[in-house]
C-alpha cells in the first residue's frame, strides 16, 4: 500500500487545495483525491509538479507501507 503525505505537508505549510491547484495547474479533483488518499493512480507529471511546488522529494510525498 502507498501512503500519500500530501495532507500533512499542506497542513504544515497552511496550503489549501485551491492554492495548490491554481499554482501548479493540477486539477482540483486530482489534488483532492491525493489529499484524501482515495486516488487509484497518479501521473508522473503530477508527481513532478507537486515535488517541485512543495520543494520535496518523492519519498517525502509518498511512502510504501505494509
Amino acid at each position: 500500500m502507498v501512503k500519500c503525505h500530501l495532507s500533512k505537508i499542506m497542513g504544515e505549510r497552511k496550503l489549501k487545495i485551491s492554492d495548490v491547484a491554481r499554482d501548479t495547474g493540477i486539477s482540483r479533483g486530482t489534488i483532492t483525491r491525493l489529499y484524501q488518499e482515495t486516488a487509484q493512480r497518479i501521473e508522473i507529471d503530477v508527481v513532478n509538479k507537486l515535488c517541485r511546488y512543495l520543494d520535496c522529494q518523492i519519498s517525502d510525498l509518498f511512502e510504501v507501507t505494509n
